[in-house]
């Protein structure tokens, strides 16, 4: 491959994961907390809220059901505030509440069996739908007579099979970059003998070849952001990670990791299967989601999570991989039968198996008074024009829009700067399918073995606003989800100036906020306080 093209495919791959140009500096820990007035970033004023309008002020303990890939229920900032189902907590290898789940202590985790077996790795959904209906259509020509519903399966199997193929081609790009560019700086940094290198120490070195000025050209334009070289190369690490597991398991058409589950699995409507093991071989994302919706405010360590009475429900449903709906729509189901009433959903997917199930438990949530957080995804994308799963719209079998729930919020990702980079370059959007943006650069927050790190993505702006939830219901807990869900609607900070997000040709384009989410702005916790104080003096009879 000509070196420019490789330049390119390097910078390609790279852009998602660093982010050049958008994360400029550091900001405050807690910088997702704080207000813009007083602090400098564009936080959601959750401590403004604390001292000015919550201080003496009575709360009650919301359940807040965590649907993700584990969560450490034994981190010292975390452990206190679990969600404990009383009633079946002891190991005794019978269920002692009859909800069909033995000693799910704290919630449940699908993606396992009654040995203790759990599933790390997982397909894309892409990846499963294509191996199901290659059977039926790989032969098959554009001229062939079908019925409609077999024409509308077919487009949709091509469609599926263009997108697996520039997915495969992008991981496998990714991957010998990724690969590559961290043997270029292995070899860079055992010449200069230093363990951490600074950015002085790269702007002394002398590259030699065209690999070697490439990648210092991107090691330079970390540092300059970011000066922890280590921090750096852990992420680069995770590149190779993440695309080795690209063309190993979600890519993978031979790997099939149902089998450790033991379900019927085209069985949608089936509830009970799987085990306790709540944390599962991986909890990085899930502990992090956690911390940033309740992690222990007053205990002088880690972080603060944004709502103060909390316990945290966790749901493991979602894989190294994408998640699949049977398991999405169990989580929900068993999050509202066990007393959740908020939902924080960190995940999604450009293809769906079977939304049917997944609409009928969110029907199910909201006819429960359950409001649900989302997360909309990083792919820079319109979700307008281009779905991500699971969503708001209920479908039916033939796919056609049946109305939306009413309780839901999508959320995109904002960066602490009030300026035209204030939307996340990864963030999608979408004018009709996007209802507000929150904090979701560099979030500081819980890991396993009581760590902590930096995230970012949409996963990181869904618990922001659903701590902001629960935090609404905790100390107005006669609100009712729909008006909870307005309340934050209706008290976003406005954003005037045009922002920057990827348009559909890849390049950045200016947009005002009104183009890109329903509300315009940015949650504000202060604001929805202030605001759900009022709706709930008002006459019941209203």
């Amino acid at each position: 491959m000509a070196f420019h093209k490789l330049l390119n495919a390097f910078f390609i791959i790279l852009l998602p994961l660093f982010s050049f140009g958008q994360t400029k500096n550091t900001p405050p820990a807690n910088w997702f907390n704080l207000d813009y007035e007083q602090d400098g970033v564009m936080g959601i004023s959750t401590e403004k809220a604390y001292e000015q309008l919550l201080k003496d002020k009575k709360s009650t303990p919301v359940i807040v059901a965590v649907i993700d890939g584990g969560v450490d229920v034994n981190h010292e900032d975390l452990k206190d505030i679990i969600w404990i189902n009383e009633k079946d907590s002891t190991i005794t290898g019978v269920d002692e509440d009859g909800n069909g789940y033995i000693n799910d202590k704290h919630g449940w985790n699908f993606l396992g069996n009654a040995n203790g077996e759990n599933v790390q790795y997982d397909n894309l959904e892409v990846t499963r739908l294509v191996r199901e209906l290659e059977p039926k259509y790989v032969s098959v020509l554009p001229t062939t007579p079908m019925s409609g519903e077999e024409r509308r399966e077919f487009q949709e199997y091509q469609k599926m099979v263009t997108y697996y193929a520039n997915k495969m081609q992008e991981a496998r790009f990714g991957q010998i970059s990724y690969t590559g560019l961290k043997r270029t700086i292995d070899t860079m940094v055992a010449r200069m003998g230093k363990e951490n290198p600074t950015l002085a120490d790269f702007d002394n070195y002398r590259p030699e070849g065209d690999f070697e000025k490439m990648a210092l050209k991107i090691v330079r334009k970390e540092l300059k952001d970011k000066p922890d070289f280590n921090k750096f190369y852990e992420e680069l690490e995770e590149g190779v990670t993440h695309f080795n597991n690209q063309v190993n398991y979600h890519l993978n058409k031979e790997y099939d990791s149902r089998p450790i589950v033991g379900d019927d699995y085209e069985n949608s409507r089936e509830r009970y299967y799987g085990n306790p093991d709540v944390i599962g071989p991986d909890a990085d994302h899930g502990t992090h989601v956690a911390g940033i919706i309740g992690a222990i405010r007053n205990n002088d360590m880690g972080i603060k999570g944004v709502a103060d009475d909390v316990r945290i429900m966790v749901l493991r449903t979602v894989p190294d991989g994408d998640e699949r709906d049977k398991d999405v729509a169990n989580s929900i189901r068993y999050a509202v039968e066990n007393g959740a009433k908020v939902i924080n959903m960190s995940f999604g997917k450009a293809f769906a198996k079977d939304k049917q199930v997944v609409d009928d438990a969110v029907q199910f949530a909201m006819e429960n008074d359950v409001l649900l957080v989302h997360a909309a995804g990083n792919e820079g994308q319109d979700n307008d024009a281009n779905p991500n799963f699971p969503n708001r719209n209920y479908v039916d079998s033939l796919g056609i829009n049946k109305g939306e729930a009413d309780a839901w919020i999508e959320v995109g990702a904002s960066h602490w700067k009030n300026d035209g980079d204030l939307i996340a370059s990864f963030s999608n959007y979408g004018r009709r399918s996007v209802d507000v943006f929150a904090p979701g650069v560099d979030i500081h927050s819980t890991m396993p073995g009581s760590t902590y790190k930096d995230q970012q993505g949409t996963s990181m702006a869904a618990p922001v606003v659903a701590g902001l939830a629960a935090l609404i219901r905790s100390y107005y807990p006669q609100l009712p989800a729909v008006e909870v869900k307005r309340i934050i609607m209706q008290s976003v900070t406005r954003v005037d100036q045009r922002v920057k997000v990827t348009g559909p040709d890849g390049r950045s384009m200016r947009v005002s906020m009104n183009e890109i989410c329903v509300t315009g702005g940015i949650v504000n916790a202060y604001k929805a306080l202030q605001l759900a104080a009022e709706k709930a003096a008002e006459p019941a009879n209203k």
